[in-house]
């Protein structure tokens, strides 16, 4: 039986990217589609897309900073189909890269903001809801293999993702008495703008350090280095339309993790070899190590 036929989901980010790929091969497994998105002639445009090919699809202006645009659409997308079964928290920035001196606070509550508050707000709206109607559902959080680790000058995002990681770790285990099913989609690089994030920064979060003209990177030529590297990556990363198709099948396997890049499978087993032998090295310490089975019992 197809659990998804039927149900409705709302995703933030909607309009285009991940978003959209997700949104399409749902929609292909016959639910209904509410697309929430910060940028309204994306949303048009996916929102013809969608419809054109046959799926029942919604649309509403969000920014996942605000509370009160999140408040708004979820009860929108309630109202739409009569119920909301289904949370992609996808909408994400890259922040701003550099090194830690350089970076402003308006660009770190940029990223704070739209990826880590935005995924809250999302749920702290959206659960509710869900719950309501007793079937269960699905909560997806769209992280990063950024998610898995830190990488060099880029403090914002990959704190943001990192936090991301573990929110829903934590929630898999707070919502599971309810039947939510929480998952954690941690991509590597993909055809998406994500690295053009400032084409719809809000008003609030622009200064000196936010931008992306000519004239910035001619004034900050290792910051121009970091966005031109990014640039690659991200157009030599895979095609997005199999980002949806792999969350189809990671949900339908039950899965948490969702990887779509096995092959940073090493560097995330040596990130955990490394904090394994920094276990072992508590264990044998002569200042800790007689507290080994100390909280044995919490796990």
């Amino acid at each position: 039986m197809n659990m998804f036929n039927g149900r409705t989901a709302l995703i933030s980010g909607g309009a285009e990217g991940i978003g959209l790929s997700i949104a399409h091969a749902l929609g292909d497994q016959g639910m209904n589609i509410v697309l929430a998105d910060i940028n309204e002639q994306s949303l048009q445009y996916a929102t013809t897309a969608l419809n054109a090919k046959g799926i029942s699809t919604h649309s509403v202006m969000l920014d996942v900073a605000k509370q009160e645009h999140w408040q708004r659409a979820v009860e929108d997308a309630s109202a739409a189909f009569g119920g909301l079964h289904f949370l992609v928290n996808n909408a994400g920035v890259t922040g701003v890269q550099g090194d830690i001196e350089n970076q402003s606070d308006k660009a770190w509550r940029w990223a704070l903001d739209v990826n880590l508050m935005g995924v809250v707000y999302g749920a702290k709206y959206a659960v509710p809801k869900i719950k309501s109607h007793g079937e269960g559902g699905w909560i997806i959080n769209v992280a990063s293999m950024a998610g898995m680790g830190g990488s060099p000058y880029g403090g914002s995002y990959t704190a943001t993702k990192n936090a991301v990681v573990a929110l829903s770790e934590g929630w898999a285990g707070e919502l599971k008495r309810d039947n939510i099913s929480v998952s954690v989609l941690c991509p590597g690089f993909v055809k998406t703008r994500i690295h053009e994030s400032t084409r719809n920064i809000q008003d609030d979060y622009i200064d000196s350090d936010i931008h992306n003209d000519q004239s910035s990177k001619k004034a900050n030529p290792f910051s121009a280095q970091l966005q031109d590297n990014a640039k690659k990556m991200v157009e030599n990363g895979i095609e997005v339309e199999l980002i949806g198709q792999r969350v189809v099948e990671a949900l339908n396997q039950n899965e948490f993790y969702i990887f779509t890049h096995p092959g940073y499978r090493t560097m995330v087993q040596k990130r955990a070899k490394a904090i394994d032998d920094a276990f072992i090295k508590a264990a044998e310490s002569k200042v800790v190590g007689h507290l080994i089975n100390r909280d044995s019992e919490l796990f």
